[in-house]
């Protein structure tokens, strides 16, 4: 077979095998670089800032207090929960939350305390339409672990909020836009399962045929060129 011939037919089969993949790649690429990571991630719709510092001033209940009612600490850090300082503590049996001030145990937090961080947290003018503890994950917070209070918000871009009810710390944030880039990673890195494996078997055969339909195109450029060049030579 000519050489001209095999670099037509690989770049042809070459192509057809990569070509939808091909698309897909064009236009989940597109709507990355088109929608800032900013409004990607949600920040548009919570607050900037970092947790505020708790009033330590207001602190009474003493971390030995602490020590002597939990045993072993593992880690420890106060945190402002509702503008009243708390403790996170974490013990062998798990992590609790403490009342800083009476020392109460507030963990699992309930659900008019979401509701109050949610608004806290949230800059938009939605009303909150549902507030739900979920035992069992939906795939965009599937990284996470339950359970979780989950905050929405009424508007077309469906923000949503995640809170863990034992910290009180806002876990992840959600709207349509994020979803649609969730899925669009989906066709781009080629994982449907979990959407997160960048180094999946399926990917890499992908890429490695589009980069010898690449080759093969180079290669049949050459003898088009030189085709060309012939076709010009006869006619002068």
């Amino acid at each position: 077979m000519r050489a001209a011939t095999l670099a037509r037919k690989s770049h042809k089969w070459l192509t057809l095998l990569i070509a939808i993949q091909a698309v897909l790649w064009a236009v989940s690429g597109l709507y990355m670089v088109s929608v800032p990571i900013e409004i990607i991630h949600g920040d548009h719709f919570v607050h900037g800032h970092h947790e505020p510092v708790p009033p330590l001033d207001q602190v009474r209940y003493e971390v030995d207090d602490i020590r002597q009612r939990y045993g072993e600490i593992h880690g420890l850090r106060v945190k402002s929960l509702a503008d009243r300082p708390a403790y996170v503590v974490e013990t062998s049996r798990g992590t609790v939350l403490v009342d800083a001030v009476e020392g109460t145990e507030l963990s699992p937090l309930g659900e008019e305390t979401i509701r109050d961080l949610a608004r806290r947290n949230y800059v938009g003018e939605g009303r909150i339409t549902s507030v739900t503890l979920l035992q069992t994950l939906p795939l965009e917070v599937q990284a996470r672990k339950p359970p979780l209070w989950q905050v929405q918000f009424e508007g077309w871009n469906n923000h949503t909020l995640y809170f863990s009810p034992t910290t009180g710390d806002m876990v992840a944030r959600r709207h349509q836009l994020w979803r649609l880039f969730d899925f669009v990673w989906m066709f781009h890195i080629m994982d449907y399962e979990s959407r997160t494996d960048v180094n999946n078997t399926l990917l890499r055969v992908a890429t490695i045929a589009g980069v010898l339909a690449t080759g093969t195109g180079l290669w049949l450029l050459f003898y088009s060129f030189r085709r060309a060049r012939r076709a010009r030579d006869a006619r002068a």
